[in-house]
């Protein structure tokens, strides 16, 4: 190539690359600031509170707002792409390129104003290459930053949903761990249901909003917000129980300490008129006074709780007796006991008599399946053996004390056979055997006194077989005998409530509740 056209050549390079040097210098930065201010304006909104209008706030199946984490951030990781590639190709294609670039090789200022003489406008045209150069290589170093930038942001994106993730789900796990360590299975108490509960319905304090699956997830970690804005809590460990919660089954309320605590299934078998009602009456008068003692403290789970002890209370104070169960499958009475740190949630069950007379009713009475011991109501004075041995006045007391039109060995014979069948854990269950109406017997000069070991009695009077059945089907079985008339009402005596309430406290001793120093009877320290 002749010299005369290398070194202007080599002069025009020189210059536009100097051009497009400094060029780049002012792109890279300008473009890369551009796009990082336009990127944090498009993440909002900043303000605490404020509707994001890219996303639902309320998600469809669950009254509450997402977490960011859950949607959110993908919707800024997006926004935040989207923003960058928008802010360089306006200012590459639109503003650098299709306008400075184009006037300058039109001998124009970037402007757009044309230059003053021939000179400007020719050195106008000579910067435009430079310039275009310059504007690519400083978009290009900006996307390459901004790419590393998004790049960087993602991953710490990831790391923190993960985290969060791992975090709701230890959270859940702890929660799980929480209740298999203490035993607790949640059960409903309310007749017609007694199903299983995995997670209870949590109504919102503020707007009643029902809240189906409130625990640590995408709605939040600890806490999540209701579509009324109220923070919830989601973990038992942040104080989730402390909301009003609900069967998920039958939408009835559950007792504020469910899943806090052990629950103790207790049901109370016995026949009509057997005295499973004033039994039930004469055991919490008696954890009453354990707790007036200060060797408790006894708590009614719910009101309804309360105002059904006020009204079986009322009725033995006003007349002497409890009228007999009417429904047909009970709900659970409900206590809180506890003694030092350990404390368990007593469900106590009184069906109606009649239930024990039929083998098709009994398989409908469900809290069966989930009984922890059995309290077997024994009024011996209905057994037709012990009815013969009675004579004179004797058997006119009998009369006047109305006992069961079942005996307790044909009641005990039913319930054997279909617990079987559904629990599957008969022989691990214990039994507390209680004979009734001990007041009627103490007159009784047909037979002997009941004394201390209560099963050799029962066997003296006719009643071995019961015993030997209840040896050999059951787990453990102890056995009292107690007055419920003495131990309720006007005129109770608080040490007959004591002995009624023995057979309880032993089954609940029987669940790890440091109540043994409580029993004073023979049978009930063996």
């Amino acid at each position: 190539m002749s010299p005369w056209l290398s070194y202007p050549l080599l002069t025009f390079a020189a210059f536009t690359g100097v051009i497009a040097l400094f060029v780049a210098l002012y792109a890279f930065p300008a473009a890369a600031t551009k796009a990082v201010a336009a990127i944090g304006r498009r993440l909002g909104p900043w303000r605490t509170g404020a509707a994001d209008p890219r996303i639902v706030p309320v998600s469809q199946d669950e009254p509450a707002q997402l977490s960011y984490w859950a949607r959110q951030v993908l919707e800024d990781v997006a926004s935040a792409v989207a923003t960058a590639v928008s802010v360089l190709r306006r200012r590459l294609v639109t503003e650098w390129l299709g306008t400075s670039a184009r006037n300058l090789l039109r001998g124009r200022r970037p402007s757009s104003s044309p230059g003053e003489n021939a000179f400007t406008t020719t050195v106008m045209t000579l910067t435009g290459p430079g310039f275009g150069l310059g504007a690519v290589v400083g978009a290009s170093a900006a996307a390459l930053f901004l790419i590393l930038v998004l790049l960087l942001f993602g991953a710490l994106l990831a790391v923190v949903s993960g985290a969060l993730a791992a975090a709701a789900l230890a959270l859940r796990g702890l929660d799980r761990a929480g209740l298999l360590v203490r035993r607790i299975r949640m059960k409903c108490p309310y007749p017609g249901c007694y199903r299983p509960i995995d997670l209870p319905v949590y109504h919102c304090p503020d707007c009643t909003a029902a809240h189906r699956r409130l625990r640590a997830g995408r709605f939040g970690v600890l806490r999540r917000v209701c579509a009324c804005g109220k923070r919830l809590n989601t973990s038992f460990l942040t104080g989730r129980h402390k909301m009003m919660s609900y069967c998920p089954h039958c939408d009835l309320a559950l007792p504020g300490s469910l899943g806090t605590m052990r629950i103790v299934h207790v049901p109370i078998v016995g026949g009509t008129s057997s005295g499973k009602t004033m039994l039930m009456a004469a055991m919490v008068a008696g954890l009453r006074s354990w707790s007036d003692r200060g060797q408790l403290s006894v708590d009614y789970a719910t009101s309804e709780d309360q105002r059904e002890l006020q009204r079986l209370k009322s009725q033995l104070d006003q007349d002497g007796w409890v009228q007999k169960t009417a429904a047909p499958q009970p709900r659970a009475f409900m206590l809180q006991v506890t003694r030092g740190r350990r404390r368990r949630l007593l469900y106590l069950y009184d069906p109606m008599g009649e239930t024990f007379g039929d083998a098709g009713v009994v398989r409908e009475q469900q809290y069966l399946a989930h009984a922890d011991g059995v309290v077997l109501v024994a009024d011996v004075l209905a057994e037709p053996e012990v009815r013969r041995a009675l004579g004179g006045s004797d058997a006119r007391r009998t009369v006047d004390a109305r006992p069961s039109p079942e005996g307790p060995k044909d009641t005990y014979d039913r319930l054997a056979g279909e617990f079987a069948a559904m629990s599957g854990r008969r022989a691990r269950t214990p039994v507390a055997t209680v004979v009734t109406k001990r007041d009627v017997l103490d007159q009784l000069d047909s037979l002997p006194t009941p004394g201390t070991r209560i099963d050799e009695w029962l066997t003296r009077i006719g009643l071995g077989d019961l015993v030997q059945s209840l040896g050999h089907d059951f787990g453990d079985t102890r056995y009292w005998a107690v007055s419920a008339q003495a131990a309720t009402g006007a005129g109770a005596l608080d040490g007959e409530s004591r002995r009624a309430a023995e057979s309880v406290l032993w089954l609940l001793s029987r669940t790890g509740l440091p109540v043994k120093p409580l029993l004073t009877s023979e049978a009930a320290k063996r």
